[in-house]
């Protein structure tokens, strides 16, 4: 073995074995559970309309803030989105401080008028995407209120 392949082989050995004690634990972790399907129903109806049964719940299963409920024919909804929908910006604030991932849709309910405006005049085609139960940017600009009155108008 000559020098160049010595310092090879060992530079190649050195990474396997720095690696060796990672593999090893990512193998003997357990795979988690999905999260029932109830309680995720659950905790997107609450987010509609209910903040104290979204803290709650949250508090007994901190993961539910990144969960989706399939209401059927690609239909997803988290529980933020059904804060969008309605209108309820307690909700979507509360949940937003809490983690959440926050959508166009939202933010045109909250009224974030720069962020939405940015949004559309680099991707103007989102004007005419669809969110939870197929509602439209619009929608949610109306019924955001006076927040989102600029929003609506400019939509």
């Amino acid at each position: 073995m000559n020098r160049k392949s010595f310092f090879n082989t060992c530079i190649v050995g050195s990474l396997g074995l720095s690696l060796a004690p990672n593999l090893a634990l990512g193998m003997s972790q357990p795979t988690p559970k999905p999260m029932k399907s109830k309680i995720v129903k659950e905790f997107v109806i609450a987010g509609h309309f209910n903040l104290n049964k979204v803290k709650e719940m949250l508090h007994d299963y901190p993961n539910l803030i990144y969960t989706k409920h399939d209401w059927g024919n690609g239909d997803f909804e988290e529980a933020i989105e059904g804060a969008g929908h309605k209108g309820n910006k307690e909700v979507a604030n509360y949940l937003i401080e809490k983690g959440a991932r926050v959508n166009l849709f939202v933010l045109t309910m909250l009224g974030k008028t720069a962020l939405v405006k940015s949004m559309l005049e680099e991707y103007p085609n989102l004007i005419l995407s669809k969110g939870a139960h197929g509602l439209t940017l619009l929608h949610h600009a109306e019924i955001g209120g006076e927040e989102s009155k600029e929003l609506f108008y400019y939509l």
